[in-house]
């Protein structure tokens, strides 16, 4: 991949593009920011855009310096807005920040990553100096982002601590010299921040690489656990296949463009054959499922996945191996359904059943309450099943 479409394909914006490419010409080693916030500790997809983007960077023998927001974590949401984001313990901050980056290195190379904590700065970070970073910028900045400014026009209330989160996030830029920043393009007021603070400080400004937002399965929203649109990276090749089969034909090409290393010409070739209907959208998307999960996984793992399909999906077929499910302390299939992970909360299994999609026995099931047996056997979906045990 040469560099003009390394900063091209799959990217939404770079901040400045000609100096970046004229550094990356002159063979710099640049330091590659990426943070992220450790309340949650799974990745997706839609994080599999920027992180592939970090990789081909690291191939060309630049250096990923990765953030972990260990100290902002600990204080929650700023906004108050987010059920998403509780106050964490350190503790739990350490064991989320541990799964992430186990995940994290499945895509990112190890060796060529360099990794921080917050509070290596933080830690220590006293009041004065909280008040000489926030002297460094004006309100009136602030209110230029757009969320700030609706909800400020609208007499909706905005916490002291949401401006203070940018400034956070712009001295992380200056503590590890970023010659670029990473994140999505919803991300760009606070990546300009950076680049303010480290000019303000004397440090060259940090370019900026902003990557789209991944649509989820249901080809709506953004990919996001909450919505329980997402095809998680350490889910099994067998529900990776199916979730990438799942998704609408409209997300094809941008699938491939995102997360896949498929020539441009062939996509170009692709997208005529799905325009003039001369290919059906399943061949490309089952192409596009094991492509996916040779990335994670290899080769061998996109076969079974592949086979477990056509059995269960395509020849609804039962699979050969089912896992058994201690039901012993579950009042009724609602909870089973939780307990085993095939279902978010209560509310979640109840909708599923409600729209049709759960078996017992054969049977569809209606009534969260129905009776069931040693041996049962359960099926959500058209792929999750389990063996009932008492």
């Amino acid at each position: 991949m040469d560099i003009e479409e390394l900063l091209t394909r799959g990217i939404s914006e770079v901040i400045v593009k000609e100096d970046l490419k004229k550094r990356m010409e002159k063979g710099e080693i640049l330091r590659i920011k990426e943070g992220f916030d450790p309340s949650s500790a799974d990745i997706h997809l839609g994080h599999m855009v920027g992180l592939r983007k970090l990789r081909q960077f690291q191939e060309m023998g630049h250096k990923v310096v990765l953030i972990v927001g260990d100290w902002t974590a600990q204080i929650g949401d700023p906004s108050g807005r987010s059920a998403t984001r509780p106050v964490l313990t350190a503790e739990q901050v350490r064991a989320n920040a541990q799964t992430y980056m186990e995940q994290f290195f499945t895509i990112v190379d190890k060796d060529k990553t360099e990794v921080k904590w917050q509070s290596e700065w933080y830690g220590n970070f006293n009041l004065s100096e909280v008040l000489k970073l926030a002297g460094k910028f004006t309100i009136a900045q602030f209110l230029q982002r757009d969320d700030f400014k609706k909800r400020y026009d609208a007499n909706l209330p905005i916490s002291v601590t949401e401006f203070i989160y940018p400034m956070l996030q712009a001295y992380d830029s200056v503590m590890v010299k970023a010659d670029v920043e990473f994140g999505g393009n919803d991300q760009k007021f606070n990546l300009l921040v950076g680049r303010q603070l480290q000019e303000q400080m004397g440090q060259r400004p940090q370019n900026i690489v902003m990557t789209p937002l991944l649509v989820g399965t249901d080809g709506v929203h953004k990919m996001s656990k909450s919505l329980g649109n997402y095809i998680g990276v350490t889910e099994s090749p067998e529900q990776i296949y199916g979730k990438v089969m799942s998704i609408p034909d409209s997300l094809i090409m941008n699938y491939f463009e995102l997360i896949t290393d498929v020539p441009q010409k062939d996509l170009d070739d692709m997208k005529k054959d799905l325009e003039s209907g001369s290919v059906n959208p399943m061949t490309y998307k089952k192409d596009l499922a094991k492509n996916i999960i040779t990335q994670l996984y290899d080769s061998a793992a996109a076969d079974e996945g592949e086979t477990y399909f056509k059995k269960t999906v395509q020849n609804k077929e039962i699979p050969d191996e089912i896992p058994d499910f201690d039901a012993r302390n579950c009042a009724n299939i609602s909870q089973i359904m939780v307990n085993a992970g095939f279902a978010k909360s209560m509310g979640e299994a109840r909708r599923l059943i409600q729209q049709g999609g759960v078996e017992l026995a054969g049977e569809k099931v209606t009534d969260p309450a129905v009776s069931f047996k040693n041996g049962d056997l359960l099926k959500v979906g058209k792929r999750r099943y389990l063996k009932i045990n008492l």
